[in-house]
């Protein structure tokens, strides 16, 4: 079995009795995890009719009579019942003394329902696909920095880690059956070929500087139906978008963004190409994608927090990523090459003065994602 950081975090939050809210994409292990943690638990699920309307509009009366005994509750893709929020609220208000938690792959559904009703009452913890710092645990660092460009092509879903041989075949199957469900759900889209030529778009511009304009054109939309799209892709932890660094210095870009995929494997998928490494023209691409994805999911496991950004000028001088931590700037240059050397801006560090400049290749990795 492989041990998930949420796991220890969750058994730690449990006996403060606010409510647990679980989020993350779809198969990234949420269910798998809480059954582990909570076997003896009362499940109920949202894709469950008589589940919906039974928790729609309940009283304190009905929900004791549906707890009975049972001093925990499980309700997994909550985001799909009416009101949860007014539901999840009766419960830890006036049912002191039971653990509710609450799981969804619907951040913009569940959270809307959620954060008004809830507040201050909840914990919202985010899952991601498996880290690089969770199979280190699993398997040894060493052999996990073995399977490096297998990671680089297939990504870190669980049922593809574990799926050896028929790592394509799931990840099209996640790519075709999950990606788009949330958003096609909720938001009514009645052209999802428009929103996959958006999407592939994306992950063929990965580690570039994105016009919503350009997308547009490529994908047969507005842009604002771009920007609108990415939103939601963004909230069903699809992608995330990178903003640009900017303080002083006057031929800063500073309202451009770079795009990238939680997942390699979802990214390469979305694309229909898994050739190998070393055939590839876009290693510089993955690269970049894989390091910021397991930088993300190291920061988040480790409770770090800062803002992340990349840095551009208009004459084309760039920094791949920089974190700001309470003032203090850290600069970081990604290339797969050990051989490549890497250039710092002189105009930024003479600026802004980073605490480390630091070029992360796959030699080095390793230290910076554990």
């Amino acid at each position: 079995m492989i041990s998930r950081y949420l796991g220890d975090q969750i058994t730690h939050i449990q006996p403060t009795k606010k409510a647990i809210l679980l989020i993350g994409a779809r198969q990234v292990g949420k269910t798998t995890l809480l059954k582990q943690l909570f076997s003896d638990a009362l499940w109920l699920y949202g894709d469950d009719a008589d589940t919906r309307q039974q928790l729609s509009n309940p009283n304190e009366t009905v929900l004791k009579n549906q707890l009975g005994t049972n001093k925990t509750l499980v309700i997994d893709e909550a985001q799909r019942i009416e009101n949860i929020g007014l539901t999840a609220k009766i419960i830890t208000d006036r049912l002191p003394n039971i653990t509710l938690i609450l799981s969804g792959s619907s951040a913009f559904e569940l959270a809307n329902k959620l954060n008004e009703p809830l507040t201050g009452r909840k914990w919202e913890l985010q899952m991601f696909q498996l880290s690089y710092d969770e199979m280190c645990n699993y398997h040894t660092a060493f052999t996990e920095n073995r399977l490096l460009k297998q990671r680089l092509l297939y990504g870190y879903y669980p049922e593809v880690v574990l799926g050896e041989g028929n790592q394509q075949t799931i990840l099209k199957e996640i790519s075709s059956a999950y990606l788009y469900k949330d958003i096609l759900t909720w938001e009514n889209i009645h052209k999802p070929d428009k929103l996959e030529r958006l999407i592939q778009a994306i992950a063929l511009q990965v580690g570039q500087l994105v016009s919503y304009h350009e997308l547009g054109q490529i994908a047969g939309l507005s842009s604002a139906t771009v920007e609108r799209y990415i939103n939601l892709l963004e909230k069903a932890f699809v992608i995330y978008r990178l903003g640009s660094f900017n303080r002083n210095l006057r031929n800063e870009l500073n309202k451009s963004r770079k795009i990238y995929f939680y997942d390699n494997g979802l990214r390469n998928a979305v694309i229909n190409q898994f050739q190998p490494i070393e055939l590839r023209n876009d290693i510089g691409a993955l690269w970049e994608n894989y390091l910021l994805a397991e930088r993300t999911k190291y920061l988040s496991a480790k409770k770090i927090y800062c803002n992340r950004y990349f840095w551009r000028t208009k004459d084309g001088a760039e920094i791949d990523y920089v974190e700001e931590y309470n003032g203090e700037i850290y600069a970081y240059e990604f290339k797969w090459s050990s051989a490549t050397k890497a250039k710092f801006s002189k105009s930024f560090v003479e600026q802004y003065k980073p605490v480390e400049t630091k070029l992360i290749h796959s030699e080095n990795y390793m230290e910076w994602l554990r």
